[in-house]
């Protein structure tokens, strides 16, 4: 079986337009910045139940999917994992397995004002005509061209909206039970999350929310992936944990928040109180040393920023580390494997934070906090943790936060950066139309 691909280069693109031309079918868009990829159909579909192994099962099947046709064309595989090996796939988690990527077989790709590139894909067996696949496929990337051009943004009526974000004293009592169980020395460090509820009147499209996110938070990484149409996952990382390019590696050690702030003057006030906590900088130099070490354990040369300083996003500001090193011998997914969870996430020792959180935390993670993105056939990809994100069907949504639990940690304080970390989804709810309330 082989792939006969079409492209067609665009002077400029809309993601939105393309993303609403895809309509009922799977689709997907991942964004930093004037950055963007979208996505729609399947081409192929790599899918793995869990387990250890699930990383390492997912590259032999994209291995089968992509080696041996002689057409280097630029193959990514998009998606993502569950945040633990197994995880359980109903309810909320319905159509997202421990592991899942798409090939599309539709992309569209562009950065800010200057080109776009839309490929259309199919596959055709060793008895086809190619000659014939392609005509089609022209006809089709033809087609897909005055569908984009067509496409116009719904109108954005107003939406009740009702919100529940669980029981405040439960969720402080855990993170005492999570300040207890580090005095005793069982955990440093455990990110205890909960959930907020959104429930609508009428169904809001993931489309409209991502884009929401993307124009809002320009310098978090947006992302959506919509497996089956109406069963989306979306959100707005403020880092990635791997970025592999060649041998160049690239990633961010994220932890510690506190709000940006109504003017300049307080967004400063802030962000030099963040750098002079010492509890918020014990909790980030937690995350960038782990991560570093785990790379350097493996034989790479590691660069990182000696101190943290305050990434400031729309609403909130974090302490943030670059890390950079020369990969030799790894490709992405094995990154992926040997970085998650990092301790942004789930905590140090990272079994024993894991162990801990399985018991205390009342609902199923499942692809909340997990690695989303991107690989290729070469090795490169793009991965960041699914945070300040949502998952559900239109018109009933689930929404994540976590709170890194330290020695020193208040349990009120943790509910406060909670609800700071549910405001992203929240605000790009509300451009979308929806009236919230309690």
């Amino acid at each position: 079986m082989g792939r006969v691909t079409v492209r067609r280069t665009l002077p400029s693109g809309d993601p939105e337009r393309f993303l609403r031309a895809a309509e009922g079918r799977a689709r997907g868009f991942w964004a930093r910045g004037a950055r963007w990829a979208a996505h729609a159909g399947v081409l192929a579909s790599l899918e793995d139940a869990g387990g250890a192994a699930r990383v390492r099962r997912i590259r032999d099947l994209a291995a089968g999917v992509a080696g041996g046709h002689g057409e280097p064309d630029g193959l990514r595989f998009y998606g993502g994992f569950a945040f633990r090996d197994r995880a359980t796939t109903s309810g909320w988690w319905h159509d997202f397995p421990p592991a899942l990527f798409h090939l599309p077989a539709v992309e569209f790709d562009g950065d800010g004002d200057g080109t776009a590139t839309l490929r259309v894909r199919a596959l055709v067996g060793p008895d086809g005509d190619r000659a014939t696949v392609e005509e089609g496929l022209a006809s089709e990337a033809d087609d897909w061209m005055r569908r984009m051009k067509g496409a116009q943004a719904p109108l954005r009526p107003a939406v009740a909206a009702r919100t529940d974000e669980g029981n405040r004293i439960a969720w402080e009592s855990a993170v005492g039970r999570t300040l207890e169980a580090i005095a005793r020395g069982e955990v440093s460090k455990a990110v205890l999350a909960r959930t907020l509820d959104v429930e609508l009147e009428r169904p809001i499209s993931p489309v409209d929310v991502v884009l929401a996110l993307w124009r809002q938070h320009t310098g978090t990484h947006a992302f959506l992936f919509e497996p089956e149409a109406g069963r989306a996952l979306l959100g707005a990382a403020p880092e990635a944990i791997v970025t592999l390019r060649g041998e160049e590696f690239a990633a961010t050690a994220v932890a510690g928040s506190v709000a940006s702030g109504d003017t300049t003057e307080q967004q400063r006030r802030l962000a030099s109180e963040l750098l002079g906590s010492a509890k918020d900088r014990a909790e980030q130099r937690i995350v960038s040393d782990e991560m570093v070490e785990r790379l350097r354990a493996a034989g790479h040369a590691v660069d990182a920023d000696p101190e943290p300083h305050v990434l400031t996003l729309a609403r909130i500001q974090h302490l943030e580390t670059e890390i950079r090193a020369t990969i030799r011998g790894e490709d992405a997914l094995g990154l992926v494997e040997r970085l998650h969870p990092t301790p942004a996430v789930a905590g140090l020792p990272q079994q024993a934070a894991l162990d801990f959180l399985a018991r205390t935390e009342p609902f199923e993670r499942g692809w909340y906090a997990g690695p989303v993105g991107w690989f290729d056939p070469e090795g490169d990809g793009h991965f960041v943790p699914a945070l300040r994100m949502a998952v559900g069907d239109g018109r009933a949504w689930r929404l994540f936060a976590g709170a890194g639990i330290v020695e020193g940690s208040v349990p009120s304080s943790e509910w406060d950066e909670t609800a700071i970390k549910f405001q992203p989804v929240l605000r790009a709810l509300a451009e979308c139309g929806a009236e919230l309330r309690d």
